[in-house]
């Protein structure tokens, strides 16, 4: 499972960690740095899998209509932070019980974005010893990157490769000895399931082709529904239903999707309506659901159809819904995210959301801020905050959110310090 994202000079961040656990909540004013560090997940999602890195930061119109994969925010001129032009992002990831792995990338964006160096390292939390799986630098002004990659005992092999995409990804296809292909390949697959989920209501109301594979989007919800096996078809229905019955409106009492059209390789979404006193029952179709409801069943649907092990990336998760909703929400997701051992980032604005959140909530909060010494993004654990007993004892952690508590106290901490 992935354990830490580290950011060094990337978009607004000097130095900086963000943890991740089962249910970890970023929260943050506008421009703290949250989605920078968004960000800077999707970049190492995509780089594992061979993008071209000027592609990952500028974008690709072919990619955007094949896989809905826009550009990083700001681009190759905004991804290091000014004045650098290098920045670096590292990945913790867990093995199991003894080893991580760390995995780290370099990247130039002074004139053409390419690979200073990267390095994928085992540690051994029990004894500390580390084994470099394979290290990479490249010289100033070289087409090519060397990587010198584990071979047992002796002297590592040498490979040239290139440096417009990751050197992981180029190892992934060569052979190597059986260690490093499975540091590799555990790697990729971490990094690689990672999704990241911005519900769009508006383009989830259509007719939808089959799809084995949720948008990030969840355009696609009607199509990936239909193609499920029957069986597994039937009971994610029955947990949508289950879930989206609970809304505070008590008018939903099912939700499904079925095919359309003469080659029944379409979709739509539909929904069964029974408001309380009423025994009329009325049928929906995506096109007449609420915006709030959508998202919701596209949330609920990559949770339940993504691969367990995975990291689902939700920003703004309560865009959208009514704040009667955030009770439901996060039962939602400690149960699923703990029964399908999927991990869930999500940022949020929504005070009624972080009321709902109880003290054993606390440890997996991260602040996300800005240095009062030099305007940097700081990532810091709501626990860390010295002054977090006198706070509490003032307001909910919502209030405190509301009222900007919580920010103002870090700038004093930091100034304490310094």
């Amino acid at each position: 499972m992935l354990k830490e994202i580290r950011y060094k000079n990337w978009k607004s961040f000097s130095d900086a960690t963000l943890y991740i656990d089962p249910l970890t909540i970023l929260i943050g004013t506008n421009a703290s740095g949250k989605s920078n560090a968004l960000d800077g997940i999707a970049f190492l999602n995509r780089v594992v899998q061979g993008r071209d890195l000027q592609t990952i930061l500028s974008g690709d119109p072919a990619l955007l209509l094949e896989a809905n994969i826009q550009a990083i925010r700001g681009g190759v001129e905004w991804a290091a932070k000014r004045p650098f032009t290098t920045f670096t992002l590292e990945a913790v990831i867990e093995y199991n019980e003894e080893i991580d792995y760390l995995y780290g990338i370099e990247v130039s964006t002074k004139s053409d974005v390419e690979i200073v160096s990267e390095s994928l390292i085992k540690i051994n939390r029990k004894t500390n010893k580390t084994t470099n799986i394979f290290t990479a630098t490249a010289e100033e002004g070289s087409p090519s990157i060397e990587a010198a990659v584990y071979n047992g005992k002796g002297r590592p092999k040498h490979k040239q490769l290139k440096r417009s995409v990751s050197v992981i990804s180029q190892l992934k296809n060569q052979e190597t000895r059986q260690e490093v292909d499975e540091a590799i390949q555990f790697v990729t697959h971490t990094l690689e399931h990672i999704f990241i989920l911005d519900p769009a209501p508006a383009l989830m109301r259509d007719y939808k082709p089959f799809s084995n594979r949720l948008a990030s989007n969840a355009s696609n919800v009607a199509g990936v529904l239909a193609a499920l096996p029957e069986e597994e078809k039937s009971y994610i229905e029955s947990l949508l239903s289950k879930y989206v019955s609970r809304l505070p409106e008590g008018d939903v009492q099912r939700v499904w999707a079925e095919p359309v059209g003469r080659f029944q390789k379409d979709a739509m979404l539909y929904c069964e309506e029974q408001w309380p006193g009423s025994n009329e029952k009325l049928i929906v179709d995506a096109r007449g659901m609420s915006d709030g409801t959508l998202r919701f069943i596209g949330i609920l649907t990559a949770l339940l159809t993504r691969p367990k092990g995975s990291l689902i990336v939700i920003e703004e998760i309560d865009n959208g819904l009514h704040p009667s909703r955030a009770e439901i929400l996060l039962d939602m997701l400690n149960e699923i995210g703990s029964e399908r051992q999927i991990d869930i980032l999500m940022t949020t604005h929504n005070p009624a959301l972080l009321d709902e959140l109880g003290p054993e909530m606390i440890p997996f909060i991260i602040v996300a801020h800005r240095s009062a010494e030099n305007g940097a993004s700081e990532l810091t654990l709501l626990e860390d905050i010295q002054a977090l007993p006198k706070l509490l004892a003032s307001g909910s952690i919502g209030k405190l959110v509301t009222e900007g508590e919580i920010e103002e106290t870090l700038t004093q901490q930091g100034s304490a310090e310094r």
